[in-house]
């Protein structure tokens, strides 16, 4: 199998729903890493780790040195492990992920990875939780510790892709799909093809006015969704 298209998820209201989930995890971290109780959450819709991170050390009068920015990491990545067996009491899959992971998984030449703000190690549990790790390749996702910005993931997911499979995956062959704005600026900062997915926080308004080449109600018509991703 030659692969010819790679298809970018977001996690978060993409795949799997956790709403809250993030400011409880953020609150321990905070405390664990200053001593400190929360006072202010970032938004998270549709932005990185190391954005929300650097927000969040700025309204708490920390120093945003890179030490700092990765002992927030590290314990993020504690506090969720810690929680990982919670996180199907705490949320769900949304309808039709696992069908549409498991459908594209058995489509010839396609690759399925991540472009998430999420920890590698945070985007690994998310999924698991719900048995959607299966069928990503997380070795060549792009992830949340990189960027505050979220368009240079997008890059790196495609630079791993074509180490990995060493084929090119011009931009007319990368997909990325996500349920923020975010998401569809940082696909079309690359030229990709933007497919939102309005089970989000934004409605499919929304999206289209972001520039979505696609815009689905959800994910739970697995034909009509692989028609969208694989062309």
């Amino acid at each position: 199998m030659t692969p010819h298209t790679l298809v970018l998820w977001d996690i978060d209201l993409t795949l799997v729903d956790l709403r809250g989930i993030g400011a409880d995890w953020y609150g321990t971290v905070l405390r664990r890493v200053a001593g400190q109780v929360i006072r202010h959450v970032p938004s998270m819709q549709g932005r990185t780790e190391r954005a929300i991170t650097t927000e969040l050390l700025n309204r708490h009068g920390i120093p945003e040195s890179e030490d700092e920015v990765r002992r927030v990491f590290a314990a993020l990545v504690d506090v969720v492990a810690e929680d990982r067996a919670v996180l199907p009491e705490r949320g769900s899959a949304l309808p039709g992920a696992a069908a549409v992971l498991r459908a594209l998984a058995s489509t010839p030449g396609v690759v399925q990875s991540l472009v998430t703000g999420n920890l590698p190690e945070v985007a690994r549990f998310k999924l698991d939780a719900f048995g959607l790790d299966e069928h990503v390749d997380f070795e060549v996702g792009g992830y949340g510790h990189e960027s505050v910005e979220r368009h240079p993931l997008v890059g790196t997911a495609v630079a791993l892709a074509e180490r990995k499979y060493g084929v090119a995956f011009p931009a007319d062959r990368v997909v990325v799909v996500g349920d923020t704005p975010h998401d569809v600026a940082a696909a079309l900062h690359h030229g990709a093809t933007a497919v939102g997915v309005a089970t989000g926080r934004c409605d499919a308004a929304e999206l289209w006015a972001a520039g979505a080449h696609v815009v689905l109600p959800d994910l739970a018509d697995t034909a009509g969704v692989l028609a969208a991703l694989v062309r």
